[in-house]
């Protein structure tokens, strides 16, 4: 019976123990750089850099407004002096006046209070004149309790209504009152918070509204829908 010969395995290396050797690295090749994808990546890097050149101009972009350097009361008359000109990146929430409308301004009168350093807004001045022909300018000294938080600024229609005295019984009947358009709103002049509001009336009206006022037994009244 004839045995079947198994092949040799294949030679490994030299005597047991021999370290096996090992193949060189083949090297790499060198990789080549396509003057297309080049061209592109320059073209790309310049068009980032110019958009970015075009927004901060942009956002730099400066404008000549209107700032005010006096304190203007309501219903004052503004003169060239209480402005000043001065450039701002315009924010598009804010409505400032332009510079370039400066004539359009002066001599209009102050709706409300002007603060200096602020800017000068389109809905803080008014050319509607609040003393009309026949009608009488009478202040009215009030306590924060006789008038009314907000609600009151040059134009604003309201009532003043005559208020019962400490010892006076109170009725149940409507108490006088008399219609007057706001002129000027004064600031407090002091801790007491008493502020005068100028108020204008029919003449007729005028001397009554006065003597009553010098009593402090007034309130102002804001009635819903009677002014912008």
């Amino acid at each position: 019976m004839s045995r079947t010969k198994t092949a040799a395995p294949p030679y490994q290396g030299g005597a047991p123990g021999t370290p096996t050797p090992v193949a060189p690295p083949r090297a790499l090749k060198q990789r080549r750089r396509r003057p297309a994808l080049i061209a592109l990546s320059l073209a790309l890097t310049a068009v980032g850099g110019l958009s970015g050149a075009l927004l901060f101009t942009a956002t730099g972009e400066r404008t000549d407004v209107l700032a005010v350097t006096h304190a203007v009361a309501a219903g004052e008359v503004i003169e060239d002096g209480d402005l000043t000109e001065v450039s701002i990146s315009l924010d598009p929430a804010l409505k400032p006046v332009k510079a370039a409308d400066r004539g359009g301004v002066v001599g209009k009168r102050a709706a409300v209070s002007l603060t200096p350093g602020a800017l000068l807004a389109r809905d803080q001045y008014t050319s509607t004149s609040l003393l009309k022909q026949g009608d009488t300018l009478v202040g009215v000294a009030t306590k924060p309790s006789q008038r009314p938080t907000s609600g009151l600024f040059p134009g604003r229609k309201v009532l003043i209504v005559s208020t019962p005295g400490e010892n006076d019984e109170t009725s149940d009947a409507p108490p006088p009152t008399i219609a007057a358009t706001v002129v000027a709103v004064g600031d407090p002049a002091d801790a007491t918070g008493v502020a005068t509001i100028d108020v204008a009336v029919p003449a007729t009206d005028g001397p009554a509204l006065a003597a009553r006022a010098a009593t402090g037994r007034v309130a102002i009244v804001v009635k819903s829908g009677s002014g912008s």
